[in-house]
């Protein structure tokens, strides 16, 4: 039980490390009024929005990666980010002495690394959460410190050494996801029977997903075999002008549907049968507890290519198909879309063994080990 606990959660960096993090605490609140929740992440980064947006206490640590190739500038900004860290750790102290907190959670981002090794260090319970199916490198090394560590995937527990055996729990992902109904979404979207492949390069919108998208499509408007809804994101402006300028009637081709972003995704998601786009941590979780088909993207640019081996999850499993974008052509994704638009029994193979791998009662099960560790 966690009523009149101080639970402190530290994370921040991405929307999948901050929004889990969220839900469980706010799953927290529902069940334990009584509790007192404390998040700590840095002023520069998402969840100096999020976080107090969903209406919890925040705490700011100075904190800053370190650039992995070494030139002369980076060597610079890693003298910086040491500094920041040595800095990091008193100021982690002072929080967790003045918050007394219960039990400590770990979310992952930069800022886990002080705040829960601090934690740690002054004998407060503590857990971490590790998202993706290889572990960064903070959580490698809390994982050897922490009273309990949590897993997305069982194959992430390969690459660390806990204290005490890895529990599985999966990602929270939205309720509003689970539950929402492929019918009514698709009359809402104004969809046929036709398939709807649902594309996405992320908020900022990646360049080269953006691109071959734009090919796809002029490839395959004039087919009208499927319904295509894509989101370009902060920096894929210029994608509805290169459609037209290929001979793409945005105006009159109501089959192609393009958005900056997608604000209902739920709704998105439970209309869509092919979902092409990144495989980060939040987006597999979704894609899982949608049982939806994919063709995933990893991104190259990330951590440890964390998105490599989250798609492979999947991939083992023949629950998606994975294209590297070294080898992400026009002709490969228009082979690829066209091969499952001719079959449909493997798009609904894909998606039975997605659904199958999603753990949708995450929140609930993170909120246990929670409560196990803080009754320690």
């Amino acid at each position: 039980m966690l009523d009149n606990k101080r639970i402190l959660f530290a994370t921040g960096g991405t929307g999948g490390h901050i929004n889990p993090a969220i839900a469980v605490a706010d799953l927290i609140r529902r069940r334990f009024p009584s509790a007192v929740i404390l998040f700590v992440g840095t002023a520069e980064k998402m969840e100096s929005r999020l976080v107090p947006d969903a209406g919890f206490d925040f705490e700011t640590i100075d904190i800053s990666g370190f650039q992995r190739s070494l030139t002369a500038a980076n060597i610079k900004k890693n003298m910086a980010a040491a500094l920041k860290l040595m800095r990091s750790s008193s100021r982690a102290a002072e929080i967790i002495k003045k918050f007394k907190p219960d039990v400590a959670v770990g979310f992952g981002g930069y800022v886990s690394g002080p705040v829960i090794m601090s934690a740690a260090r002054l004998g407060i319970p503590t857990a971490i959460h590790e998202q993706n199916a290889f572990p960064g490198v903070t959580n490698k090394i809390l994982a050897k410190r922490v009273d309990a560590v949590m897993l997305t995937v069982q194959a992430s527990e390969k690459y660390l050494t806990p204290k005490n055996p890895c529990i599985i729990t999966g990602l929270p992902v939205r309720d509003e996801i689970v539950s929402a109904n492929r019918e009514l979404s698709r009359f809402e979207l104004g969809l046929d029977e036709r398939p709807l492949i649902l594309s996405t390069g992320g908020s900022l919108g990646a360049r080269v997903i953006n691109e071959r998208i734009a090919a796809l499509i002029t490839a395959k408007h004039k087919d009208e075999d499927c319904f295509f809804l894509h989101a370009y994101g902060q920096y894929g402006g210029w994608m509805p002008d290169r459609l037209r300028e290929a001979g793409v009637d945005l105006d009159k081709e109501k089959h192609i549907i393009l958005r900056e972003y997608i604000s209902d995704m739920h709704r998105c998601l439970a209309a869509a049968d092919i979902v092409v786009g990144r495989s980060g941590a939040s987006s597999i979780s979704e894609i899982e507890a949608a049982g939806k088909a994919s063709i995933l993207i990893p991104s190259p640019n990330v951590a440890e290519n964390h998105q490599y081996h989250n798609a492979m999850a999947l991939v083992r499993n023949g629950a998606a198909l994975m294209i590297e974008e070294k080898d992400l052509t026009e002709e490969r994704l228009l082979s690829e879309v066209n091969e499952l638009l001719k079959n449909r029994e493997k798009i609904d193979e894909l998606g039975k063994k997605a659904g199958e791998m999603a753990i949708v009662d995450s929140a609930r099960r993170i909120l246990k080990v929670i409560e196990n560790v803080a009754g320690k």
